[in-house]
Parts: structure tokens; C-alpha cells; sequence
């Protein structure tokens, strides 16, 4: 087994015989410790469809690095189910575990030295997590995503996941009935992987191929398909060769391809947490990617696919139409094409024969979706450090809003005046103290959204928060606000009736209330007490940062 200059193989020598008994315990021969060592690390478990079927894919990615001559060895990492948890205490610990991700990877490919790894991620917070520790190892290493999800069908109409929040605001106000619900339950998702929309696992498994550490139109592929197991093989096969020539993950995530993986998610619509997510990535790779280069970038670069839950087109008809390196070939001159990817080329060898198969789905550069990226970052006096906002996800008619202020100090107590049908027109829900530090843990309000949507209130109310949203979210939902409130933002010192205006154009979200009055309040602000006040969630609010910083730890 060759091993960089300088570095000695834990594996060779006399001093090494205990460490080799203890692995032919398990099985492994003497030529097995002679080739490459390569981690395979999955997030295969039973708790949710985009991990279920990931021991296929474990074993298709082993089958391929044996073939090329390598030797794979596979353990797991977590991964906490955003849909299992979405509206419930448990959803604190979602973004958190993604830095639990990124370290247990560090920990067990660092102590054990191997050679390369190939990363296995399902689940929202498990693909930034895997990337995040490819780049902080810089060993060689390549990603194999979950996989997407065909639409359900229910009474001959398409259902898709995000549906299922808002059918319990419809049933809620009554619109539905608790048969309706269940068979909308029953249906929504009908196989594995990460759904049918860009949701955020979905959106970074995207980012993930479009910033060049994934095989070319593998993230959008069919979830434990033929097409998916053939695509896990390659990319087994192709770490071997990663290793060989020492081409490592600072080598491809730099910040022409993370500005990349930035235009793939303005152009197609990509969930609100890829800036959380890529911010955190450019971290760990020293890119010096900051929250103005996505603002920069969503406004040089147009919106190409309507994709769901912001349009009609579901992930296989975008996979159909040739899926993310279709995207880069529309987006032209836009996009770095000299940036090195996981295949040993370069993006524009990657993209020689690519075309656009359905330009209803890929839209060209001359007649785009809309002129500008679907992503927007807010500045103003509630929010100095920014916000952000799906803009693709927002009606044109509300992309504009001034109304009073709803403040709320809680998803669940949002959730109950919403259901319980206290939130009129003309409303800004403001929920605070969800942020990464005061949450902690910076919960998504899906749940609230969903509640707005499903009681026919979308384009009539807004939402305002410090904490996050899913990649399902729709309406004017505008997060990640900053300075957060645990830290005493201006978001810590809305009362009830105050003045929200919104406007997303103008890249503008304000607090009209007099400078004085603020200062008065300001004055007389104190934080509340945390929540929690014992392990790791204690330790992560107190370590995390700025959701401006993409939430990363200090």
C-alpha cells in the first residue's frame, strides 16, 4: 500500500503485527493490507427512506473499489431525521449533528489512516457533514448521494412530501377530512431516497456533484436503482485512482467551484440551507466564500428550472432533461469550467458532450424561469448581519410586505395561534429565540409555513425568524436572521404591533420603529435562560456561531 511522502502506513513493519492481527481477525489478508485502503462510510439505519436502502449502495461502492484494486472497509455515521422530527422538540438536534457528522468522520479516517474515502450521505444535514470532513482531511474522496424519489400518487393526483405539512393546516381548518389525510399519508412518498423536490438534502446532494466531488448526474438519480448501483461501482472504481494521483479534496473544493455549487442552487431553486451548509463547507476548504458572494451571485445569475416545491418539475423529469451537468452547460460562460472534479478532468472535459434534453425543464440562458437567482439575502434594521429568503418560493404579489408584528417566542407556541386560527391578514409571524445558539440548534418552521399555507393565508401573511426553513418551505418565509435573538438582534426587540416591512427586490427587511424607542429597548433587553443546560446541545449553544457564519462552531 503506497502512502503520501512522509507519511508512514500504520499498517507496515514489524511494530505494526498487532495492529495486522487484529484486522485478520476480521477477516482481512495479507493482500488486502496491500493495497489501498479506502473508508467507506455510510449513513445507512432504518429510520428513514433516504437510508434504508444504503447498504446496496455500501456494497455496490465496495464491489467497485475491489475491482480497481483497493480494499474497502465501511463503517457508519448518524443521521437525524428531519421529516420524523419537523415541528417537534427533536428538531433541535437536526443542524447540530451535523458538526457530530463531520467530527466522527474526522475521528475515524484520521485515527485509522486510510488512504481515501468514499462518503454514502442521506439525510439533510448528513451530506454537508461528510463533505464538511472531506475537506477538513483533505484525503482523497468522492460522494455517493442517497438518491431522489419518484412524486406519490394519491386519487389520480400527484402528491409530493411538502404536501403533507399543509394537508394538516387543511385539515385543521377543515378543509380536508381525517380519511383525506391519511390517504395523503399512505401515498406521499412511495420509495426510498431524499424526495421528489429540492429539499435541502436533495439541493446539497446537487451542490455536492455541481461543485465537483460527486460523478457527473449521479445526485439526481433514482433512488436503489440499477442506474444508482451502476453509479455507486463507478465511483468505487474511481477512488482508486483519486489516491494514486493524490488528488484531494483541496484540489477541487475551491471557491470557483463552491461559487458554482452557489450558482447551481440560485439557478434551480435549492433550499434555503445550502447557504448554512456551503458556508460551513468554504470553512473548512479556507475558500473565503461569505453571505454577500451568495447575494452577488443569486443577482448575476438567472433562475433556469422551476423546480419542486417552488414549480411543477420533480427531480426526475430534471434528471431526464440531464440533470446538474445539463444546468452548468445552460449557465454558459457563468460557470468556472477549468475547476477540477472527482473524474481527474476538468469541468469543461465533464461537460464536452452534454446537452439539455428538455428545455420545458432546463430553460436556456436567453428565455430563463426569471432573471435572477432564487435565493435573496435581506439586510436592514432587522436584520444587519442578513437574512435570507427562497424568493422562487414567494408569490409575486407578496414579494413586497409591510404588516404588524406577531411575536412569538417559540415554534409551538406560533403553531398553536396559527392552528387556532388567531393570525389575520396583514400579519408578520415573528418567531424568535429558534436561532443556532438561543434555539439552540436553529429548528426549521416548516411546520408554522405549512400551517399558513394549508389555512389559504400564504400570500397574506409573512413569516420573519432567526431559526431556519425546510427546502419543502413555500410563501414568504424569510430566515437565518441575524444578529439572532439570544444575542440580543434586533429581532430580541420586536413587540407585538410593530411595523415589518419586507421587500425583496430592494434586498430590504425593516423594523420601523423609532431609533430611540430601540435604544430604550435595547436598555432594558435581557436574554431569558436557555432551554437546555446539559450535554451536547448546551455545549453546542454555547460553541456555535452566526447563522451568517453558516452556524459553524467557534
Amino acid at each position: 500500500m503506497d502512502v503520501e511522502p512522509g507519511r508512514k502506513s500504520p499498517y507496515k513493519g514489524a511494530e505494526a503485527a498487532p495492529a495486522r492481527a487484529w484486522l485478520k481477525a476480521a477477516g482481512i489478508t495479507d493482500a488486502e493490507l496491500e493495497r489501498p485502503l479506502v473508508a467507506v462510510v455510510n449513513s445507512w439505519g432504518e429510520l428513514a427512506p433516504e437510508n434504508y436502502h444504503l447498504r446496496l449502495v455500501g456494497d455496490a461502492v465496495k464491489a467497485g473499489v475491489r475491482l480497481a484494486g483497493g480494499t474497502p472497509l465501511e463503517f457508519n455515521t448518524i443521521h437525524v431525521v428531519d421529516a420524523v422530527v419537523m415541528a417537534l422538540e427533536g428538531m433541535r438536534g437536526v443542524l447540530p449533528s451535523r458538526e457530530l457528522v463531520a467530527d466522527s468522520v474526522e475521528v475515524m479516517v484520521q485515527a485509522h489512516q486510510f488512504d481515501g474515502m468514499v462518503l454514502i450521505p442521506g439525510g439533510d444535514k448528513v451530506v454537508p457533514g461528510m463533505v464538511m470532513a472531506a475537506a477538513r482531511l483533505d484525503v482523497p474522496s468522492i460522494v455517493v448521494y442517497t438518491g431522489v424519489t419518484g412524486s406519490g400518487r394519491y386519487k389520480g393526483e400527484s402528491i409530493k412530501l411538502e404536501e403533507m405539512w399543509e394537508a394538516v393546516g387543511a385539515f385543521s381548518a377543515r378543509k380536508i377530512s381525517g380519511d383525506e389525510l391519511k390517504g395523503l399519508e399512505d401515498h406521499a412518498f412511495p420509495g426510498f431516497g431524499g424526495g421528489a423536490g429540492c429539499y435541502t438534502g436533495n439541493t446539497m446532494g446537487m451542490l455536492t456533484e455541481a461543485m465537483g466531488m460527486s460523478l457527473p448526474g449521479s445526485s439526481t438519480l433514482t433512488a436503489a436503482t440499477p442506474f444508482q448501483l451502476r453509479a455507486a461501482k463507478e465511483a468505487g472504481m474511481q477512488i482508486v485512482p483519486l489516491i494514486e494521483s493524490g488528488t484531494t479534496p483541496s484540489k477541487i473544493i475551491t471557491r470557483d467551484a463552491l461559487c458554482n455549487a452557489i450558482r447551481a442552487s440560485v439557478a434551480i431553486g435549492g433550499s434555503t440551507n445550502s447557504v448554512l451548509h456551503l458556508l460551513a463547507i468554504a470553512n473548512e476548504a479556507g475558500a473565503g466564500i461569505g453571505l454577500d458572494d451568495f447575494e452577488a451571485l443569486s443577482r448575476q445569475t438567472p433562475c433556469l428550472a422551476l423546480l419542486a416545491p417552488s414549480g411543477p418539475h420533480g427531480l426526475e423529469q430534471f434528471h431526464d432533461a440531464g440533470g446538474i451537468p445539463a444546468l452548468l452547460k445552460g449557465l454558459g460562460s457563468l460557470i468556472a469550467t477549468d475547476c477540477l472534479t472527482v473524474t481527474g478532468n476538468a469541468v469543461e472535459q465533464n461537460l464536452a458532450e452534454v446537452e439539455v434534453h428538455d428545455r420545458s425543464v432546463i430553460r436556456p440562458l436567453s428565455d430563463p424561469v426569471a432573471p435572477t437567482g432564487a435565493l435573496a439575502v435581506l439586510r436592514g434594521s432587522l436584520a444587519p448581519d442578513g437574512a435570507v429568503v427562497k424568493c422562487s418560493a414567494v408569490r409575486a404579489a407578496a414579494l413586497t410586505f409591510e404588516g404588524k408584528a406577531r411575536v412569538f417566542d417559540s415554534m409551538e407556541s406560533a403553531l398553536r395561534s396559527i392552528y387556532d386560527g388567531h393570525i389575520g391578514e396583514g400579519s408578520v409571524v415573528v418567531i424568535r429565540r429558534e436561532g443556532p445558539s438561543g434555539g439552540p440548534g436553529m429548528r426549521e418552521m416548516l411546520g408554522p409555513t405549512s400551517a399558513i399555507e394549508g389555512m389559504g393565508l400564504a400570500d397574506k401573511v409573512a413569516l420573519v425568524t432567526d431559526g431556519r426553513f425546510s427546502g419543502a418551505t413555500r410563501g414568504l418565509a424569510i430566515g437565518h436572521v441575524s444578529p439572532e435573538a439570544a444575542a440580543g438582534g434586533p429581532i430580541a426587540l420586536v413587540e407585538e404591533g410593530d411595523l415589518i416591512a419586507i421587500d425583496v427586490p430592494a434586498g430590504t427587511v425593516d423594523l420601523k420603529v423609532e431609533t430611540d424607542e430601540l435604544a430604550r429597548r435595547k436598555r432594558n433587553w435581557q436574554p431569558l435562560e436557555p432551554r437546555i443546560t446539559k450535554g451536547y446541545l448546551y455545549r453546542y449553544s454555547k460553541l456555535v456561531q452566526s447563522a451568517s457564519n453558516g452556524a459553524i462552531l467557534g
